[in-house]
């Protein structure tokens, strides 16, 4: 493992606390040093999308030392702002949250000292952007429902969707609420989906939240 994937791993250990905190701390520490920044993202599907533009870009973010870390939900924003931001790493934060959780990053920015009673530009100024209503909404509105059908041909998945879409909660929904609710059906195809549809997307049309993020970076 890369010791950007290191540090990784020893701030959600420290974050975790338990019997391995303290020695996830110390590690964390050790290689801090190798990183410029550090993006708060609610979960994998977020970090993989990010990656994955980056890399449309040019850009390779483990290189620059830009660490992006998945929070594991949301309400988990405050023990990793403990972690990596004034009282604890003290590095340059940013972050990636759903309007839905927006209320918790603002409220532990505020605790740590990093701004309050943030306005969304207020949180855009910190770097730290907000997805209606979660990324794969963002992502779907961006690439048009046929554009997400096309994707889901391609990774040989337009029978199980037409099962999903025949099931009696699905039938009277718009398509794209059953193609947001598709992607989170299995355990992996956030993800997988995450980095499928940033692979197809026109670089004009990048959702707002994500591009703003990438730039900040």
């Amino acid at each position: 493992m890369d010791e950007l994937g290191r540090f990784r791993r020893a701030a959600v250990a420290w974050a975790a606390g338990g019997a391995g905190a303290d020695e996830a701390a110390a590690a964390a520490r050790e290689l801090a040093g190798g990183v410029r920044t550090i993006v708060l993202v609610e979960g994998n599907s977020d970090q993989v999308a990010l990656e994955a533009l980056a890399t449309r870009h040019g850009r390779d973010l483990d290189a620059e030392g830009v660490a992006v870390v998945p929070l594991g939900g949301a309400t988990n924003i405050g023990r990793f702002l403990d972690v990596c931001g004034p009282t604890g790493l003290g590095l340059p934060l940013a972050g990636l949250c759903d309007i839905g959780e927006e209320r918790h990053f603002r409220r532990h920015l505020g605790r740590v000292g990093l701004g309050s009673g943030l306005s969304q530009a207020g949180l855009e100024a910190l770097g730290f952007h907000v997805c209606v209503a979660d990324l794969e909404d963002e992502l779907i509105r961006a690439l048009g429902a046929e554009g997400v059908r096309q994707v889901i041909e391609a990774q040989g998945e337009t029978r199980p969707f037409h099962t999903f879409q025949g099931q009696p909660a699905q039938r009277e929904r718009p398509v794209e609420h059953q193609l947001r609710r598709f992607m989170g059906t299995h355990s992996g195809r956030k993800a997988l989906y995450a980095q499928a549809l940033v692979a197809h997307l026109d670089l004009e049309r990048v959702p707002r939240p994500l591009d703003r993020l990438l730039a900040h970076v």
